[in-house]
């Protein structure tokens, strides 16, 4: 059994694209080992910025020879009539791989037909593994790739090596000039011009390793963690959890040297988030807190540098830090100097979207949202007042030096918070302003402050309806304007506030206004309220509601969101109990006897000839007086329970009634009596929709 490794070097890479390569790769090499039916021990991975490898134990020699057997054209379309092989023939026995000496005739009952059998030897795997090396390289998915050496190949970065080991011997191949071998490079900072040997696949970690690389990147991971969890042991410091951060770093280098720097404790007066946001996002690297969890000044990068010469570079991580703090502290102390009212002028310069305006059209659009908001929730004027002064300033912080200097854009919202209390305002106000950009993604949480939560719903409504207004619809996986993660968070507060607004309604507010300045598609509003309705089924699944039962009461009005989820919990309680699942297939009996009927005669009572349909009637009008009641109470539960008694009297009227009978008028009747029970009982929920096991309907 043998051996395999194979490492492609490059410049480093960008620290986003490195796992989805090397899973690409795994998961080719795996593929192709199926697909020419090789065996092998284990496969292991490695990544880094500068190389991508893959090596496993155990391979065979070899395929395994096969018997070939495959049967072409009849013999009337194989041979001409001089007896040689017509095109028909020639073209099977070229593309099944045989030859003239492997040729017999196959009988069937259908015929004679030509057919080949023949012993095919198996490739050799040296020669499968170098055809997937040069056909696999090419397509490693990359998000933007350049024109490097060669004009036929588009890769992310420069290609500087190739390592390629069948056991202890180089696999010989060319890809566009770079060379196979079984020489790889160590860290940068050992130099670029130190080859390292790699005697065979089993030595390659060590070697790697004693070259200051480790190529696991899992290891690398665990060795960053280790170290920042020994480097404040004993003292009154701790380093905050960031998985995110924690991934980016780890595919930034190749040795791992977690150090500690400082910064002049004087920018501990900016806003903490300022702060952070310099040293992760800018700096990568991971912020400090005291006991007392307050931010401390200091900050933990990850070098890939010689650890001879930390100090070093602990020197320049100091200064380019301090350098980016000194900017924030200038840009937050300018920016300080006025209230976020005088900054609202600056807004009718900056477009939101060329036919939407400008961000002072957004800003107006957003407080009479607010006001119409409010005015339905019924807020009493301070609540209300509150709401309308967060609509008039939630935007004003784009335009401060801070954010319109491009070095903390992620920090808007944020940044409107901390001027709003620096000029004094009202602590909600300000709190609300942060929470209007609010849930920003699927992990982020929901407005706590009730003005903040009223203009997340304006702000993202605002958006997806005019977007999709003037005609730019998401597709598929494009969505520029990340209007599927608005009409979510619209949703989601909606729900998680219990506010009985009519989401439609409030659609078709916004829409009007919009027409106002705006040139809208004439279809808009069935438009939005399908985009929206889309995000409410995604909301009910995220609820842990199943999707039969999502569907049956999306039917129903869904303007009023806790109305459809509590409708929609009540049937989701009761689905699973025998008596409400005997409901359902009799609900299904009726809908699937009239499902082929386009119109329904008038109901007339004295037409029923039996005691079972007059026994139903009777009993409809009653039900439909008590569903009545529960959909004014809300009481779904109630109103379920009262179908599921109703149940059992639908069942006596089929064992009793046969509703397809010869004469029409009774039949027609008959029909309507369904149809009247069909609509009575859809006013809780499409029952129809709602999967049983093993069920059968119908007459």
């Amino acid at each position: 059994m043998h051996s395999f490794l194979f490492e492609l070097g490059v410049e480093e890479l960008p620290e986003n694209v490195i796992l989805p390569a090397i899973r690409y790769l795994q998961t080719s090499f795996e593929k192709i080992l199926q697909e020419k039916d090789l065996n092998c021990g284990q496969i292991k991975i490695g990544s880094s910025p500068r190389r991508l490898s893959i090596w496993a134990e155990n391979l065979p020699e070899r395929q395994k020879d096969s018997q070939i057997s495959k049967a072409g054209p009849s013999l009337s379309i194989a041979y001409t009539p001089e007896g040689e092989l017509s095109p028909a023939g020639k073209g099977f026995l070229k593309k099944s791989g045989g030859s003239p000496e492997d040729i017999f005739i196959q009988k069937t009952e259908k015929g004679e037909f030509l057919a080949v059998s023949f012993l095919q030897t198996g490739e050799s795997t040296i020669d499968i593994l170098r055809t997937w090396i040069l056909q696999s390289i090419p397509q490693i998915p990359w998000p933007k790739k350049m024109i490097w050496q060669s004009r036929d190949l588009a890769f992310s970065r420069p290609i500087r090596w190739i390592v390629a080991l069948w056991d202890s011997s180089a696999i010989e191949l060319d890809f566009f000039g770079v060379k196979a071998g079984n020489y790889s490079f160590g860290n940068r900072y050992l130099g670029l011009g130190k080859p390292i040997v790699i005697d065979s696949p089993q030595v390659y970690e060590a070697r790697l390793k004693a070259a200051k690389v480790i190529v696991n990147g899992q290891k690398r991971r665990e060795l960053i963690q280790s170290q920042c969890a020994q480097l404040f042991a004993g003292q009154a410091f701790k380093i905050k959890e960031d998985n995110r951060l924690l991934d980016i770093v780890t595919n930034l280098v190749e040795y791992p040297e977690a150090v500690v720097g400082d910064f002049d404790p004087r920018y501990l007066s900016l806003p903490e988030q300022i702060i952070s946001s310099t040293i992760s996002q800018n700096q990568k690297c991971f912020s400090v807190y005291d006991e007392h969890d307050r931010l401390a000044n200091k900050f933990v990068f990850i070098s890939n540098g010689n650890p001879q010469h930390n100090d070093i570079i602990r020197a320049g991580n100091e200064k380019v830090v301090a350098a980016r703090l000194e900017d924030a502290l200038w840009f937050f102390s300018e920016d300080s100097k006025l209230p976020l009212e005088d900054y609202l002028p600056k807004l009718q310069s900056v477009v939101f979207q060329s036919q939407m305006g400008s961000l002072a059209d957004k800003t107006e659009r957003l407080i009479r949202l607010g006001e119409y908001i409010s005015k339905e929730l019924g807020q009493d004027e301070v609540q209300s007042r509150k709401a309308m002064r967060i609509a008039k300033l939630c935007k004003a912080d784009l335009v401060t030096l801070i954010l319109g200097e491009k070095e903390f854009t992620k920090l808007q919202g944020y940044m409107g918070m901390q001027y709003a209390l620096v000029h004094g305002e009202d602590p909600e106000i300000a709190q609300g302003i942060y929470e209007h950009y609010m849930p920003r993604g699927s992990s982020d949480g929901l407005p706590q402050t009730e003005g903040g939560a009223i203009c997340a719903i304006a702000d993202k409504l605002d958006t997806v309806a005019g977007i999709i207004s003037v005609g730019l619809m998401p597709t598929g996986s494009q969505d520029p304007f990340a209007l599927r993660r608005a009409a979510a968070g619209v949703v989601q507060i909606l729900a998680d506030r219990g506010w009985n607004l009519d989401l439609m309604a409030l659609i078709d507010f916004a829409l009007n206004m919009l027409q106002e300045k705006v040139k809208v598609k004439e279809d808009s509003a069935t438009k939005v309220k399908s985009f929206f309705k889309q995000r409410i089924s995604w909301l009910l699944g995220e609820l842990g509601i199943s999707y039969d039962v999502v569907a049956s009461v999306m039917h129903v009005d869904i303007s009023h969101l806790p109305d459809l989820i509590a409708r929609a919990r009540a049937l989701q309680k009761l689905k699973s109990k025998d008596d409400f699942i005997r409901l359902v297939i009799g609900f299904k009996r009726v809908a699937n006897i009239i499902q082929q009927e386009k119109s329904f005669a008038k109901l007339d009572p004295t037409l029923f000839e039996s005691d079972a349909e007059r026994d139903l009637h009777k009993a409809l009008g009653v039900l439909s007086s008590r569903i009545s009641e529960a959909l004014d109470s809300w009481d779904y539960a109630g109103g379920l329970q009262r179908l599921v008694e109703f149940g059992k009297i639908i069942d006596n009227f089929f064992d009793k009634v046969l509703v397809n009978c010869d004469d029409e008028a009774l039949r027609k009747n008959r029909y309507a009596l369904l149809a009247a029970i069909r609509d009575e009982f859809t006013r809780m929920a499409d029952l129809a929709l709602i999967v049983v096991e093993n069920q059968t309907t119908g007459e």
